[in-house]
C-alpha cells in the first residue's frame, strides 16, 4: 500500500475534518480525561480490525483498560518502570517484529512521565518512535493529557507528529481542535469542530460567534488552573517538597528522584541527607533525572564528615557543583538522531561492533538550545575558575561496582570569550559522553554482568580546587584515601588505620600511573614506613613533574617540579618539596653545582593546624574512619588540600565510594586443603616463591593458564614492535576471560603503562580476565615493578580479586646461578608443558618464545595473607 493512501477510522466526520487519515500517520490526542480518548480509539480499533487490520495496543497504563481480548486484536503489556531504555527498546522490537502497515493503539502517554518522573523522557519516547512506525507505514493513536506536560515537552511532540488534535466534551458532544494536520488544509480545518456521539457521521465547524464562545466556555471550565499549570510530574513534586520540607519522609523520597534505585546508596543518602540537602542539589541541577553514583557519593560524604565531624567543618572546602542529569544524556541521544544506532549497539552483535560509530556521533553531535541555554548560566556563576567535567553514570561508584577509570572527566581551563568557553565545556561533556562507548568501559560492564543493564551517563561539573600560580592554576596537594589498606608493605601496619596516596597539584598523578614520577604513600598509623626507603630510593621514586592548569594556553599542562617552584610560596614549598642531596653531590663532583628539587609532600604530613591540636593526616584518617562507619563498608576518597597560610589548611573532599574488595569464590574455596604442606615443598618443584613484595586476597587455587614474558626478548624487539605484544595478550585475556580460569600473567616491568621502554603497555580490559600478575625486574633494560597504590589500576586489580606480585631481581639470580635467598624464580618449570603460543597468536608477527602460554602447568598457587607470602609450585 502506498505511503499516503487514506484509511477509515470509523468515524466519519473525523475523517472529512481531516480530509482522510493516512497511512503513516501518528495522531496524538490532547484530552482532559482518558475516557474521551478511549471513546474515539475503540471505534477506530472496531474499524480496524473490520478491515482485516494488523491491530495491536500496547497496554502500559493503570487506567482503564481501552480494549477487552477479542479476536483480530493483539494485546501487549509493557512496564514502564524498567526505565526509558529498556520500556523504549521493547517498544520498538515490538514494532520491528509487527512490519508494515500494523496499526497501533496507544495508553495514555502521560503516565510515562510518571514512571521517569520527567517529561523530558516522555517526549524522547515519542520523538523516537514516531519516526520508527512513520517509516513502517503504521497508524498509531496516542493521548497525553492537556496541561500535565511542559510546553518544551508539548513542542517535541508536536514537531514530530502528523496530527495533533486537542478534545473536549460537553452534554453528549465531543469537540475536536485540531493543532497540526501534517500536508493538509481546508479553510475550516482548524477551527474547532463540533462532534455528537449519536451522530458520528456529522460535525459541525464552530465559526459563529456564539458557538465559539460556547466552546472557550467549555474550555476554560476544564483547564488546570493555578500554578501547577503545565508542570510535569518532577517540578510538581519539588515544588509540593519545599512546602513540606520539614517532613522528615520527603528525603527518601527525593532520593528515589534523584539518586536511583541502588539499594544501599538509596537508604544511605536517606539516612544522612535531610529534604533540604536535596533540595539543593536539585536547585543545581541541569535536566532532570538522576545524579549518578559519583555525585551522589560527594554529597553523601560531604554530609556524613560534617555531621560526625563537626570541628572539621573549619577545614572542609564548601563545594559548588552542578550536576547533568541522566535525562541529558538520552535527550542528546535523540536530538542527535543517533537513538536507533544506539539500540542496535545495546544488542549482542553490536554491543563491541557498533561501539565506534556510536561514539563518532556522541563525539559530533550538538546540544539543544534549552540546555545550551542553561550551561551558558552555569559558566556565569562560574566566571573564570577553571573546571571539570566528571562521569557519574547510573552504575559509578555504586556498592559492587567502581567503574574506577572507566569513563573520562575532562579539565575547562574556562578562560576566553563566553562563546569559547561555552564550546570548551560543550566538547567536555561529549567527550564523557562518548565515553561511555570505549573498550574498556564496554568490557567491564561485560565482565560483571552489567551490559543488558541502563547506564545513563550523568556528568558532574566540579569548580577545579586550587590556586593561580603565575598563569598555572592547580590545587597544593591531591590524593586519594583508602580507609582500609588491604594491600600493604610492610608487617607492621595495621591495614583498618588506611592510606593515601599524595601528589603535588592535580590528582591526575595521584590515579593514573605514570612514566616515572611516584606520588607519596603513606599508612595513616605509620607515615614513617614509606615504601620507597629515604636516602636515594625515596630519590629514585618520587615526584619531579606537576599537573596543572596552563591558563594563557587555556590547556591541562605538566610542569617540571623545578619549574613550579620558584612560583609558588617558599612556606607552602617547604611542606611539598625537599632538596636531592645525593644527586646535587654528584653533579658536584663533576663541577656542576646546582639545587635538584623532588616533591615528597613529606612536609605536608607533619603539618599542624594553627588553630587546633591537629594535623593533615589525623584529618584524614578521621573523614575515612567516618565514612566507613556510615557506609558500613570501606572506602576510598578522593581530594585536594590547599593552603592559606602555615599551618591553615583546607580539604576540599571531591569523591567517595565503596572500597570494592575481593571475596572467595566458591572455586577457590574448593581447591583448598588438598592435604599437602606447602610450606615444606622443595625448591625443585617451586615455579615461584615469594615474600614481602606481594600483595592481595587469600588465595588457594590450581593454576589452570600461565602465560609468561620473556624480559630479555622483550628488551631486545623494536620499540615500535613493543605495543603488539599488548595486543597480542589482550587476544589471550579474550580467550581465557568468560571461561572461569585461573590464570597467571607474568610480564617485566610495569604492567599496564603508557611508556613501552618501562612495561607493557595494555589496557586493564587486555588483562581483566587474569587471577594473578606478576610483574618482573630486570636492572639491565630498567624494568622496575612498581603497582601505583591508590591509581585506577590499583583499584582495578583490587576489585576484581587479582592478586599481584613484585618479583625482583631475582630472575638475575637464576640466570647466574646465584644464592636468591627465600625467593625462587623458576620458569624452567615450564619447559615440559607444549607452548600454545605460536598458534594462538600466528597473526601476530612475533618472534619465538617472546609469549609463552601454557595450559594446565600441573601448577597449584596459595598466598598467606598474614605473613605477606605466596608460592606457586608443582602439585604431586
Amino acid at each position: 500500500m502506498a505511503a499516503f493512501e487514506k484509511i477509515e477510522t470509523g468515524i466519519l466526520a473525523l475523517d472529512r475534518l481531516l480530509d482522510g487519515v493516512r497511512i503513516g500517520d501518528n495522531v496524538v490526542w490532547q484530552v482532559s480525561e482518558v475516557a474521551d480518548y478511549a471513546r474515539l480509539a475503540r471505534i477506530f480499533g472496531e474499524r480496524a480490525i473490520a478491515d482485516g487490520r494488523k491491530l495491536i495496543y500496547i497496554r502500559f497504563a493503570p487506567h482503564d483498560e481501552l480494549f477487552a481480548p477479542r479476536d483480530g486484536l493483539e494485546i501487549v503489556t509493557l512496564d514502564p518502570s524498567r526505565g526509558f531504555e529498556g520500556f523504549t527498546g521493547e517498544v520498538h522490537r515490538i514494532i520491528e517484529r509487527s512490519g508494515k502497515e500494523a496499526f497501533y493503539v496507544f495508553d495514555c502517554l502521560s503516565v510515562l512521565q510518571e514512571a521517569w518522573s520527567a517529561d523530558l523522557m516522555m517526549g524522547n519516547f515519542f520523538m523516537v518512535t514516531c519516526p520508527f512506525l512513520f517509516e513502517l507505514d503504521t497508524v498509531a493513536w496516542f493521548c497525553i493529557l492537556r496541561h500535565r506536560h511542559s510546553f518544551e515537552a508539548i513542542a517535541r511532540v508536536r514537531e514530530t507528529t502528523q496530527i495533533l488534535l486537542d478534545l473536549w466534551h460537553d452534554d453528549g458532544c465531543l469537540y475536536i481542535h485540531p493543532i497540526k494536520v501534517w500536508k493538509r488544509y481546508s479553510s475550516t480545518m482548524f477551527f474547532p469542530h463540533r462532534l455528537c456521539l449519536e451522530r458520528p457521521d456529522e460535525s459541525i465547524a464552530v465559526t459563529d460567534g456564539v458557538s465559539v464562545s460556547r466552546f472557550y466556555e467549555i474550555a476554560g471550565r476544564m483547564d488546570e488552573p493555578g500554578e501547577s499549570r503545565n508542570l510535569d510530574s518532577w517540578e510538581l513534586f519539588f515544588m509540593e517538597a519545599r512546602k513540606a520540607a520539614g517532613d522528615t519522609s520527603l528525603a527518601k523520597k527525593m532520593a528515589e528522584r534523584i539518586i536511583g534505585g541502588e539499594d544501599r546508596m538509596l537508604a544511605l543518602v536517606a539516612r544522612t541527607c535531610s529534604a533540604q540537602d536535596l533540595l539543593a542539589v536539585k536547585d543545581r541541577m541541569i535536566g532532570s533525572g538522576k545524579i549518578g553514583g559519583k555525585a551522589a557519593g560527594m554529597v553523601v560524604a560531604r554530609r556524613i564528615v560534617l555531621e560526625r565531624l563537626p570541628e572539621l567543618a573549619d577545614r572542609l572546602e564548601p563545594h559548588d557543583s552542578f550536576y547533568l542529569g541522566t535525562d541529558v544524556f538520552y535527550a542528546y541521544i535523540v536530538h542527535n538522531k543517533l537513538w536507533k544506532l544506539r539500540v542496535r549497539q545495546r544488542e549482542p552483535e553490536g554491543y563491541f561492533a557498533l561501539a565506534p560509530a556510536l561514539r563518532e556521533g556522541i563525539l559530533e553531535g550538538s546540544f539543544p538550545h534549552d540546555i545550551r541555554e542553561r550551561f551558558t548560566r552555569m559558566l556565569e556563576y562560574y566566571g573564570q575558575a577553571p573546571i571539570i567535567a566528571r562521569s557519574s553514570s547510573l552504575l559509578e561508584d555504586s556498592f559492587g561496582n567502581a567503574f574506577a577509570g572507566k569513563y573520562e572527566s575532562v579539565f575547562c581551563a574556562n578562560a576566553g570569550t563566553p562563546e569559547d568557553r561555552l564550546a570548551s565545556l560543550e566538547d567536555a561533556v561529549r567527550r564523557v559522553y562518548a565515553s561511555a562507548m570505549d573498550p574498556s568501559a564496554l568490557a567491564y560492564r561485560k565482565k560483571r554482568g552489567l551490559h543488558g543493564q541502563d547506564e545513563q551517563m550523568a556528568i558532574l561539573v566540579q569548580r577545579v580546587s586550587g590556586s593561580l600560580y603565575g598563569d598555572f592554576f592547580m590545587p597544593a596537594v591531591s590524593g586519594v584515601g583508602y580507609s582500609r589498606n588491604a594491600w600493604r608493605w610492610h608487617p607492621d601496619i595495621d591495614p583498618r588505620a588506611g592510606m593515601v596516596r599524595l601528589v603535588i597539584g592535580l590528582g591526575t598523578r595521584a590515579v593514573d600511573r605514570t612514566a616515572s614520577d611516584y606520588p607519596r604513600l603513606v599508612s595513616l598509623d605509620r607515615p614513617d614506613l614509606d615504601p620507597s626507603g629515604s636516602g636515594a630510593d625515596r630519590a629514585e621514586h618520587c615526584q619531579r613533574s606537576v599537573d596543572g592548569i596552563d591558563l594563557a594556553e587555556r590547556a591541562f599542562a605538566t610542569k617540571d617540579i623545578e619549574a613550579i617552584v620558584p612560583i609558588i610560596p617558599s612556606w607552602l614549598a617547604s611542606l611539598l618539596v625537599e632538596r636531592d642531596g645525593n644527586a646535587e653531590r654528584s653533579l658536584a663532583e663533576r663541577g656542576i653545582f646546582r639545587e635538584i628539587t623532588i616533591g615528597t609532600c613529606g612536609g605536608a604530613l607533619l603539618e599542624r593546624s594553627r588553630f587546633a591540636d591537629a594535623t593533615l593526616l589525623a584529618d584524614l584518617g578521621a573523614m575515612l574512619r567516618a565514612l566507613e562507619d556510615e557506609y558500613e563498608s570501606p572506602v576510598d576518597v578522593e581530594f585536594t588540600i590547599n593552603w592559606a597560610s602555615p599551618g591553615d589548611w583546607r580539604i576540599n573532599l571531591l569523591q567517595c565510594r565503596p572500597l570494592q574488595t575481593p571475596k572467595e569464590d566458591e572455586k577457590t574455596a574448593a581447591t583448598r586443603n588438598r592435604g599437602e604442606n606447602f610450606s615444606a615443598i622443595p625448591d625443585e618443584r617451586i615455579f615461584l616463591r615469594l615474600s614481602n613484595c606481594v600483595m592481595g586476597p587469600e588465595l588457594h587455587a590450581r593454576v589452570d593458564v600461565i602465560i609468561l614474558i620473556d624480559p630479555e626478548a622483550y628488551y631486545e624487539l623494536p620499540y615500535r614492535d613493543k605495543p603488539t605484544v599488548a595486543r597480542a595478550i589482550g587476544a589471550l585475556n579474550a580467550r581465557y576471560r568468560e571461561r572461569d580460569l585461573t590464570v597467571m600473567f607474568l610480564a617485566p616491568g610495569r604492567v599496564g603503562t603508557t611508556s613501552p621502554e618501562l612495561g607493557i603497555p595494555v589496557s586493564f580490559s587486555e588483562i581483566d580476565g587474569f587471577t594473578i600478575l606478576g610483574e618482573i625486574a630486570w636492572s639491565k633494560a630498567g624494568y622496575n615493578p612498581e603497582l601505583s597504590f591508590g591509581s585506577h589500576f590499583f583499584q582495578d586489580l583490587v576489585e576484581t580479586g587479582m592478586y599481584y606480585a613484585a618479583i625482583p631481581e631475582v630472575a638475575e639470580l637464576v640466570r647466574t646461578g646465584e644464592n636468591a635467598g627465600d625467593t625462587v624464580w623458576n620458569p624452567a618449570l615450564l619447559s615440559s608443558v607444549p607452548d600454545l603460543a605460536p598458534s594462538l597468536l600466528a597473526e601476530y608477527p612475533l618472534p619465538p618464545g617472546l609469549i609463552v602460554c601454557c595450559e594446565n602447568p600441573g601448577l597449584v598457587f596459595v598466598s598467606d595473607v598474614v605473613r605477606l607470602s605466596c608460592v606457586c609450585a608443582r602439585m604431586q
